[in-house]
């Protein structure tokens, strides 16, 4: 009898808990199930824990790397020797990571160390400028370098791949799992418990207002480039009585203080906690307008067909700017209004453009391939076409 193959997933922020949960749901789907285990590095804390808890997920190793003012290099060494740690007590077949954080490239490194097969989900995304976005600009590239498996979300993110002499049979095309995720929260018909958007929404139903939803928090924006961008969202706002925008401020200080001074004097403009997962859901499916510097951002509203202006020089993503859904604008106060103006200005009704990320199944494929190279199973499904 084969032996059920091990899987340990590696989890270290909300975003790889939520692009993680249908590879996890797959996996377990399988006939005979994979054994499949969880490990959370604590990269994230207050975020992360509601996201497990949405899809179900409960792990079984915890490594607490959290410190006060710690920086990337502190997370990198405590999750190195952690994970090192569960590998040689859980003794995995695979270790799969997803994204480009401290916490993905740290979890490759001791795969690749212990040699245990390393699979890179959303592996092959490229900004081409090792300082944007900084640093998972590096540590995307390198968690590729430790992989044996390359889950590509898109043909674009395969081509980067081959272009840096990636074996071509490790690469896979398989969407993005984010759509997989995407959608099987919108299907869930729970009413949003953050109270500014609750009734920002009730007023969008009324045909009394639109919803534009903002997000910035990189670090490269810190100081004067996001000033600027908070003076362009008044611009905005000033420009379109009917405009309502919902901040979700992320609580870093250099973030959270500049917000309040530009933003929180406004009576159309509402600074709120980070909102949980179901709650961005529907913020991103009523929004009019999403204005973002968020990797993950940018792959989600075109799954509701949400036009997207991207707060930054360069993006990883460029799908959705080649798709007609998103828009490079960087900080600079003039552009910003400019195109959020003429987004706001747009006909209702117009065929929305496709959605580039992916169609949902994911999740299905990536399960699919690991049966068929650990099982030897023939593959059900193809890779995803685009």
């Amino acid at each position: 009898m084969t032996p059920v193959p091990r899987i340990l997933i590696v989890i270290g922020t909300r975003p790889e808990a939520i692009k993680m949960a249908p590879v996890h749901d797959a996996l377990r789907h399988l006939e005979p199930a994979f054994e499949t285990k969880i490990a959370l590095s604590g990269q994230h804390l207050d975020l992360v824990e509601p996201a497990l808890d949405i899809f179900g997920l409960a792990p079984d190793y915890r490594l607490n790397v959290m410190r006060e003012g710690q920086d990337v290099a502190d997370v990198v060494s405590r999750v190195l020797r952690g994970v090192r740690g569960i590998l040689r007590e859980a003794a995995p077949d695979v270790l799969l990571v997803q994204g480009d954080t401290a916490t993905v490239f740290a979890a490759s490194l001791a795969g690749f160390l212990e040699k245990v097969k390393v699979g890179h989900v959303e592996a092959g995304l490229r900004s081409h400028d090792r300082h944007a976005p900084f640093p998972e600009e590096i540590l995307r590239r390198l968690t590729d370098v430790a992989s044996e498996y390359h889950f590509a979300p898109t043909i674009r993110a395969r081509d980067e791949l081959l272009q840096e002499n990636t074996s071509p049979d490790s690469v896979f095309v398989t969407g993005n799992t984010v759509v997989d995720a995407l959608l099987s929260v919108a299907r869930r018909q729970r009413p949003v418990r953050d109270p500014s958007l609750a009734e920002i929404q009730s007023r969008v139903r009324g045909d009394e207002a639109r919803l534009v939803l903002l997000t910035a928090h990189r670090r490269e924006a810190f100081g004067p480039p996001l000033a600027e961008i908070f003076r362009a969202v008044r611009d905005v706002v000033d420009a379109h009585p009917d405009v309502c925008v919902l901040y979700p401020v992320h609580p870093n200080p250099n973030v959270l203080v500049p917000a309040r001074e530009w933003l929180a004097d406004h009576p159309r403009i509402r600074l709120t906690e980070p909102l949980d997962y179901l709650d961005l859901v529907a913020a991103l499916e009523t929004a009019a307008l999403v204005m973002t510097d968020s990797g993950g951002i940018q792959e989600e509203a075109p799954t509701f067909a949400t036009p997207v202006l991207v707060l930054r020089d360069v993006t990883e993503r460029p799908e959705g700017v080649e798709a007609g859904v998103a828009e490079l604008v960087g900080t600079d106060r003039r552009l910003i209004a400019e195109r959020a103006r003429a987004a706001l200005s747009r006909e209702p009704g117009l065929e929305p453009p496709r959605n580039p990320y992916g169609d949902g199944r994911a999740g299905e494929r990536i399960a699919d391939i690991l049966a068929a190279d650990l099982l030897g199973r023939t593959r059900r499904c193809e890779d995803w076409a685009g």
